[in-house]
């Protein structure tokens, strides 16, 4: 099996791994982190080693669900070569075994519920409950009899544990307490997260038609999922003057500029952007995420 002609430069050996993991979505682990960190300064004195706790966490999961994917899609056909572009798929390409893909994943797993046992131990039990749900959530995405990815629940799933519980989450490991500060930035993060998701699932709309993957873009079609992407770029900007000003962290409208970032995806996207020509606005909108994200974080922590 060979992968698309779109993708002659395949990457081979390390470099491989490091693909599949698909380096472009990690600003969706790393961004709830620093801005939920950033929401627990001027409350309490910030912990370091929770902090970087919580970033081994949203990481081991973001990569441990992208691996999953890439296992469960593989293994029952969905990332056929001859009707996929974007990243690389390690097994349904045929570049990895599914066995060692699935390891892989299992691994990040593992290494994501051993950072959750320490911040356990330090804050408290009720964070293995929420480690847990997050662990079920990503694996059974795409994996199991019944993966509610193949019904359109993707992006929800995003925006609550790469939005909502990631930034909540990482304020939690610090305060021991949940903040309305945490929980209004985490609107902004989730809606940024799931935006690279409904870039990625307008891409693969064809595909995933094809192989019976009733994704919600699928469900709303080419058109509505551009205009959703747009509608969520949009719906996280507007959260942005809120945090600034309802909540006395003014420094926190820098993350504004992000709009000037988010100009050329956007342009693209609403321009019928297809195929190949949406990885470029996949890495875009990761871009996006990141230097609203990082802003943000900065803004909150300067005001505190």
């Amino acid at each position: 099996m060979t992968p698309p002609a779109a993708s002659a430069a395949t990457p081979e050996g390390w470099r491989t791994w490091v693909a599949g993991a698909r380096p472009r979505t990690l600003p969706a682990a790393v961004v709830p982190v620093l801005v939920g960190t950033a929401a627990a300064t001027g409350v309490i004195d910030v912990i370091p080693w929770r902090a970087a706790a919580a970033g081994v966490v949203a990481l081991a999961l973001q990569i441990g669900t992208n691996f999953a994917n890439d296992y469960s899609d593989g293994v029952r056909g969905t990332d056929d070569p001859g009707r996929r572009t974007g990243p690389v798929r390690l097994v349904g390409w045929g570049l990895k075994a599914p066995g060692a893909v699935k390891r892989a994943a299992l691994l990040c797993f593992a290494t994501a519920a051993l950072a959750g046992v320490a911040l356990a131990i330090a804050v408290g039990p009720e964070l293995l409950v929420v480690g847990a749900a997050a662990i079920a959530a990503g694996w059974f995405y795409t994996g199991g009899s019944h993966p509610y990815g193949y019904y359109g629940f993707g992006e929800l799933f995003v925006f609550v544990f790469f939005g909502v519980v990631a930034t909540v989450g990482s304020t939690y490991a610090q305060t021991e307490s949940l903040t309305a500060l945490a929980l209004v930035a985490s609107v902004p993060v989730g809606l940024l997260a799931t935006a690279l998701l409904v870039v990625n699932n307008l891409r693969d709309i064809p595909g995933d038609t094809h192989a019976g993957k009733r994704t919600l873009a699928v469900r709303l079609g080419d058109v509505r999922t551009r205009w959703l992407y747009v509608g969520m770029l949009v719906a996280a900007f507007a959260c942005i003057p809120l945090l600034a000003g309802g909540f006395g962290r003014p420094a926190a409208a820098a993350a504004l500029v992000g709009v000037v970032v988010a100009r050329q995806p956007v342009l693209r996207v609403l321009e019928g952007a297809e195929g190949a020509a949406l990885v470029l606005v996949l890495s875009l909108t990761g871009r996006v995420q990141l230097v609203t994200g990082l802003l943000l974080a900065g803004g909150l922590w300067l005001s505190a």
